[in-house]
């Protein structure tokens, strides 16, 4: 009610924001929580140039999201909250700690068909990349753009690929820079599969893609979700051309044969990222020459292998 009365005076909405923080850890409170996510949004929306309405606005939403997302409980997102987390990006572009926030909250709530489409509708791609380039050095913000750029890509919505291509630079950039941040890499290498799958890559960057995803997979071997969205991508791009597959396998760093073979002597208790590098390969036997290559390391013995442990798949 406080809120509402004085929507106008942005210190009242500040002390209001904070008193509700306040509640958070308290299991009782979270159904109210839930019903004043629509004043928090049009609180941001009035106060816009307040740095300190949208960076407590953002803490709380995250704090009410996370739980909600856990419970899977449907919260109040329509598409006045996106529009107000864009304009909140526009004003406040500078504001590491705010756009490492805003893109957290959109990252986690585009896995939403619904917000998806908001997303492309709102026009958050050409905004997104801008920030990217301008933080590429900060891991807070790399990540969850990438993960929006991957929900985005894979969404049902009719996207614009030209669009989307213009995303490919960037996220190749995010995974050079932070190819041994493994979380970030996971991030980004979806990202990639999800461009590649999309049609996004021009054949100048097949080759370089290829060799890049394989440096991801080489830096982080141990990593599970890493690997199975590298072997896909890597699938997606073999699929797509011949000079990738002969990449893969000559690699100035080391053939990707054994590199697939470690990860799956890393990860063979795991039928997702069994199934994953299983994808791969059927890509690889596409071309003779990489079938050679397979041969020579013996590549036989581990299908052999891989069929014996998971003959109902």
């Amino acid at each position: 009610e406080i809120m509402q009365a004085f929507w106008h005076i942005e210190l009242v909405q500040v002390k209001a924001i904070q008193h509700l923080t306040s509640f958070v850890r308290d299991k009782s409170a979270f159904p109210y929580l839930l019903m004043v996510t629509e004043l928090i949004a049009f609180a941001m929306k009035t106060h816009v140039d307040s740095l300190k309405v949208q960076v407590d606005s953002c803490s709380l939403l995250l704090e009410i999201l996370n739980p909600a997302l856990e419970q899977d409980v449907m919260m109040a997102l329509d598409e006045n909250m996106i529009s107000s987390l864009l304009a909140t990006v526009r004003k406040h572009s500078e504001s590491e700690e705010l756009l490492s926030l805003v893109y957290t909250l959109l990252m986690m709530l585009s896995a939403s068909e619904v917000v998806a489409e908001n997303l492309w509708e709102l026009g958050v791609i050409p905004d997104l990349l801008s920030i990217l380039r301008n933080f590429i050095h900060n891991e807070n913000i790399c990540l969850p753009c990438c993960g929006v750029l991957w929900s985005l890509a894979v969404s049902e919505t009719n996207v614009d690929r030209a669009l989307l291509a213009s995303a490919v630079p960037v996220v190749f950039e995010v995974l050079q820079e932070h190819i041994q941040n493994g979380a970030i890499a996971e991030s980004a290498c979806s990202a990639l599969w999800a461009l590649s799958l999309q049609g996004c890559l021009t054949e100048n960057e097949y080759e370089p893609t290829t060799a890049l995803l394989l440096d991801a997979l080489r830096m982080n071997p141990g990593r599970p979700v890493l690997v199975k969205n590298a072997c896909l991508a890597l699938a997606s791009l073999l699929r797509l051309s011949e000079t990738a597959a002969l990449r893969l396998t000559m690699d100035s760093k080391g053939s990707g044969i054994n590199l697939i073979k470690d990860a799956y002597c890393l990860h063979f208790d795991d039928p997702e990222a069994v199934e994953n590098i299983c994808i791969l390969i059927n890509e690889m036997v596409q071309y003779e020459d990489v079938v050679l290559d397979m041969l020579s390391q013996k590549m036989e013995e581990l299908l052999f292998e891989i069929k014996c442990r998971f003959p109902s798949r």
